[in-house]
């Protein structure tokens, strides 16, 4: 499943391609929505929020989609052929002069009016990646990680209620840099670490939104010659997510990996046995 700085990247490129422009055709390939028309409006802008996309089109309406594990929005160019699947799995197009946004395998695709839009995003928790963000965000998104105390932290961190834009990815990640496994209850964990992880979150997906690669690591190196360290980037992009049976980046011991949850949907998980004590699957 795309994470939060996946989803702000999706909405710049759509952004760029549609926003200021004014739909030359718009097809909505979904049976509740496939006679309303949104040719001759003016795309105003599409912002991202969380895992969500909000395409807000002139006239007060607002196109919601999200991408799930599958999803995919791709533009190509006037007179381009249109590569991201077969026909059938299209959900929507919106054309202007300039650009073609095609919606792929789109799991959530509704339009609705710009002032309900908290009907599809009021439930959730603070956007890490708010244009808006300070302390009170990251506050309300450590009272929301505590309020389940008993909860396991890497379910919390996925629980988009609690703080909007972490996947199984950075939720591995997070618990690494934590050290503590994500199966250690919320309550469990030292006072001021609800804090700290929630900022490394923003931090994390911040530095990361504008870049194809996502990155987690760094090392410290010493030079030789003058005995001075300086913090640079590692050659492994990740600390433990995707590195099972390989040597932990810190301890070599080998990463482990599990599923986490209730067997609903796949939850990857992957942590340090030896780096992060606390309970396991």
């Amino acid at each position: 499943m795309p994470e939060g700085d996946t989803v702000w990247q999706a909405a710049a490129r759509l952004h760029a391609a549609l926003a200021g422009r004014t739909l030359t055709h718009a097809d909505l390939r979904v049976p509740r929505f496939a006679t309303s028309d949104l040719t001759g409006r003016e795309v105003l802008d599409v912002t991202p929020y969380g895992k969500h996309l909000l395409t807000r089109v002139e006239g007060g309406l607002t196109l919601h989609s999200h991408l799930r594990m599958d999803g995919a929005w791709r533009i190509f160019a006037p007179g381009a052929p249109w590569r991201g699947g077969p026909e059938h799995q299209i959900r929507a197009v919106l054309q202007n002069t300039d650009a073609t946004a095609v919606g792929y395998r789109l799991p959530v695709l509704e339009l609705l009016p710009t002032a309900d839009e908290h009907t599809v995003i009021g439930h959730l928790g603070p956007d890490l990646l708010s244009p808006g963000w300070d302390n009170t965000l990251r506050d309300q998104a450590v009272r929301n990680l505590l309020a389940a105390p008993d909860r396991p932290l890497g379910e919390a961190l996925l629980d988009q209620r609690n703080l909007a834009g972490i996947g199984n990815v950075y939720k591995s990640e997070l618990c690494f840099l934590a050290r503590v496994t994500p199966w250690l209850p919320v309550g469990d964990l030292a006072p001021d670490v609800p804090a700290r992880l929630v900022a490394t979150a923003h931090r994390l997906l911040d530095l990361n939104k504008d870049h194809p690669d996502r990155r987690t690591t760094t090392v410290a190196r010493t030079s030789p010659a003058t005995h001075t360290t300086r913090t640079t980037s590692a050659p492994d992009l990740l600390y433990v997510y995707g590195r099972r049976s390989r040597p932990c980046l810190r301890c070599r011991t080998p990463v482990r990996k599990a599923d986490q949850g209730d067997g609903s949907r796949e939850r990857p998980t992957y942590w340090c046995p030896k780096c992060q004590p606390g309970p396991t699957s």
